[in-house]
C-alpha cells in the first residue's frame, strides 16, 4: 500500500485528514478491504503454507516434538510475511512509476525493474507524452459530503475516442507476480467508481480544485513479463454499490467490540473483585 501524504493508519484501518481541517475521511481501498469478502485469500494462505510444510518436511517433523508454539507461530506468519513482501514490491513499483511520470530518479531496485520496464512498454505503445499527456499523477481525491477520500494512480489523456480523440482515463495500477496481465477483480471497478465520482481533488499546495470530468477509467495491470491496459465499467452503478460499503465499513468501524451480558431474571450483578494486598512479615 503506498503512503500518501494525507493519509495515515489507524485501529480502523487508513483514513484521510481533511488539510481543510473537517472530520477524517475513510479511504476508498480501507472501505472495499472492510466490506468485501476476498474469498481467494484463504485458499491462496492454505496452498502457501502446504507448500512450505512440504518442503520442509523433516524440519516440521523435529520441531513438532520439540518447538510444537514456535513452529505453530511461524507457520501462521507466513502466508503474513507473502502478503507484506508482495505489498511492499508493489509500493515500489507504484513509486518508480510516479517517478518516471514526474521525469524524476528511480531508484535502482532489481525487483522492480522487470515491472518499470513494462510500463515503460506501455508508454511507449501508446505514444504517451508525460508532459502533454498526464493529467496528474498520485492525486488525492475526496467526497466530503460522503466522507471518503482516496488517491487516484493516473489521470492521463489517451487516444481512445472517435478518430483518436483524446479521452480523459482515470488509471490504477495493479502489481502480481502470479496473475495473468488480463485478471481483474469486482471491487476494481468500484475503486474507480469511487474516486471518478469524487467532489474535489488536492492540489500541491493542499488547496482544493474540481474533480476532473473522467470519461474512461481502467487498471493497468504490470507483470514481469507483460502488461495490460484494462477497461473497467466504473459507472453510477458501481458508485452506488461502493456507497453501500462505505456505509457498511463506517458502521463496522463504529461498533462496539463488546456489549454487556444479561442477568437472568432475579440474578445479581457479581461485586467488583477487591485487589488483596498481602502485607510484608
Amino acid at each position: 500500500m503506498t503512503d500518501p501524504k494525507h493519509a495515515r493508519d489507524t485501529d480502523n484501518g487508513r483514513y484521510y485528514t481533511d488539510p481543510a481541517g473537517g472530520p477524517d475521511l475513510v479511504s476508498v481501498t480501507n472501505v472495499l478491504d472492510t466490506s468485501v469478502n476476498k474469498r481467494a485469500l484463504m485458499p491462496w494462505a492454505v496452498k502457501l503454507t502446504v507448500e512450505w510444510a512440504l518442503d520442509h518436511r523433516m524440519e516440521i517433523a523435529r520441531r513438532a516434538i520439540t518447538d510444537r508454539d514456535g513452529l505453530t507461530k511461524q507457520l501462521k506468519q507466513i502466508h503474513r510475511d507473502a502478503r507484506e513482501s508482495a505489498a511492499d514490491l508493489g509500493d515500489r513499483i507504484h513509486k518508480a512509476a510516479e517517478n518516471r511520470v514526474l521525469g524524476a530518479p528511480v531508484a535502482s531496485d532489481p525487483e522492480v525493474a522487470s515491472y518499470l520496464d513494462q510500463f515503460d512498454r506501455w508508454v511507449a505503445l501508446w505514444g504517451i507524452h508525460f508532459d502533454s499527456d498526464v493529467y496528474a499523477t498520485e492525486i488525492t481525491c475526496m467526497h466530503r459530503r460522503l466522507g471518503y477520500a482516496g488517491t487516484a494512480d493516473l489521470v492521463i489523456w489517451l487516444p481512445t475516442g472517435p478518430n483518436r480523440r483524446r479521452e480523459l482515463w482515470l488509471i490504477d495500477y495493479k502489481t502480481s507476480a502470479t496473475r495473468s496481465a488480463k485478471s481483474v477483480y469486482p471491487e476494481n471497478t468500484q475503486q474507480l467508481a469511487a474516486l471518478r465520482y469524487c467532489e474535489t481533488v488536492l492540489l500541491p499546495d493542499d488547496t482544493d480544485a474540481p474533480m476532473p470530468r473522467i470519461q474512461r477509467a481502467g487498471v493497468l495491470n504490470l507483470r514481469r513479463k507483460s502488461h495490460a491496459l484494462v477497461e473497467m465499467p466504473a459507472g453510477r452503478d458501481a458508485h452506488r454499490a461502493f456507497r453501500g460499503a462505505l456505509q457498511n465499513a463506517i458502521w463496522h468501524h463504529a461498533a462496539p467490540s463488546t456489549y454487556p451480558a444479561l442477568l437472568a431474571p432475579g440474578q445479581k450483578a457479581a461485586a467488583p473483585r477487591r485487589r488483596t494486598i498481602r502485607k510484608a512479615a
